[in-house]
């Protein structure tokens, strides 16, 4: 850890690191995802998908950028080359061999879901180490993480 002011102990900063190191490299993960599926994508929904997808890419990326900005606030190094992201995401790997529009909205729907699911504990996991900062970014994660979840949903639950 680098030297701070900041007033949270330096092993409380390190579990801080770690924490955030790991939700970073699955919003990498997802971030990659989407662009993955926002080229790829086939179909009757092309053009809407295709933005979409290239929308939920670029809420990741701010995303990203706050979580890594926030590790080196706390004196840490942010962990942020594909190469880290890839072995330490959480998240199931994309499949490379999809198209069609449905298939990708199940597969970001899946990782969107669990991403959400892990930055929800990351919210209560910050907060019971006294960082309420760190709670309120992963809040802002949550919260559009859930919006675009629900984005991606509608399009599989229509005429259903």
């Amino acid at each position: 850890m680098y030297a701070s002011r900041i007033d949270l102990p330096d092993k409380l900063r390190s579990k801080l690191e770690k924490l955030l190191n790991s939700r970073l490299a699955d919003a990498l993960d997802l971030e990659s995802a989407s662009k993955q599926a926002h080229w790829n994508v086939k179909g009757p929904n092309f053009i809407a998908l295709h933005e979409l997808f290239d929308q939920l890419h670029g809420n990741i990326e701010q995303h990203v950028d706050t979580i890594a900005e926030r590790i080196t606030a706390l004196g840490g190094r942010a962990h942020g080359t594909v190469h880290a992201a890839a072995g330490a995401s959480s998240l199931a790997p994309y499949p490379l061999n999809i198209s069609d529009g449905v298939a990708h909205l199940e597969a970001l729907s899946e990782r969107l879901a669990d991403f959400g699911k892990k930055v929800r504990a990351a919210i209560d996991a910050s907060a019971h180490l006294g960082d309420a900062d760190t709670a309120d970014l992963f809040t802002g994660v949550s919260r559009d993480a859930d919006k675009y979840l629900w984005l991606l949903e509608a399009h599989l639950q229509g005429g259903r």
